[in-house]
């Protein structure tokens, strides 16, 4: 699968969400303090993403 979710833990020993497509990095979330945080991140990016509307502020 070229795309893929995952969770790391950052310098600060915060967990954090990276979404990478054919291993490029598209967008990585804030920090989270527990890792069932940054796991709940990843449930709401798959639920509510697909519908998410495209705001273009150009």
């Amino acid at each position: 699968m070229p795309h893929k979710f995952e969770v790391h833990k950052d310098k600060k020993g915060e967990f954090r969400v990276r979404f990478k497509y054919n291993s490029e990095v598209m967008f990585s979330s804030e920090g989270y303090t527990s890792k069932s945080s940054a796991l709940s991140a990843i449930a709401s990016f798959k639920k509510n993403g697909p519908g998410a509307e495209i705001e273009d502020n150009s």
